[in-house]
């Protein structure tokens, strides 16, 4: 067994690795832009819900009050009309990233925690690369990409840009094994 404390290296690494792949990914590759669609009449959309001042949150429309209420004529008659919505509401403003790339960095850092930990309860020192790569590296996988799928399963987000964070995930889960297979104690 290794000590979770002898893993701060590769916990480390595996993060920033995975911190500037995923900038990479979204600054320079170009595959996550087809990620979200422009509603038509933007501008006119904006205009309509402006006045209401909806707090930053997720929002379903039309929402029922619990399960009851989804058998009520009146709400079944609201979601046949539509439109129906899953949406998020960000604050209003400049894009200001810092303090999400910050807890991406701090996300980053608790998969790898996690992979490192499984590892170091089923792995002794001095493993070879490929037993530590392949354990910490599915772990990881799980920690970045498996809950994703929930989403396309329930909210019915797209089956593309849920392959494509997938694949996302793959990338980090393979970064996050090779870290630790290169710095196992």
């Amino acid at each position: 067994m290794v000590s979770i404390g002898s893993l701060w290296l590769p916990i480390l690494v595996s993060a920033v690795l995975v911190f500037v792949a995923s900038s990479l990914i979204h600054m320079v590759l170009t595959y996550h832009r087809a990620d979200y669609r422009k509603l038509p009449s933007e501008d006119g959309v904006m205009d309509a819900l402006r006045p209401f001042n909806i707090p930053p949150g997720d929002y379903l429309v039309p929402c029922p009050s619990g399960a009851n209420a989804m058998r009520d004529p009146a709400f079944m008659e609201r979601r046949r009309k539509g439109p129906v919505l899953l949406a998020t509401v960000l604050p209003s403003g400049d894009v200001r990233m810092g303090g999400q790339l910050a807890a991406w960095f701090l996300f980053s850092a608790v998969v790898s925690l996690f992979a490192g930990y499984v590892a170091s309860r089923a792995l002794p020192p001095g493993a070879p690369y490929m037993d530590v790569f392949q354990l910490t590296s599915t772990v990881a996988f799980v920690g970045y990409a498996l809950a994703l799928w929930e989403l396309t399963i329930w909210f019915n987000r797209s089956l593309g840009t849920t392959l494509r964070s997938t694949l996302d995930g793959l990338v980090y889960a393979l970064l996050t094994g090779g870290a630790f297979g290169w710095l196992w104690p």
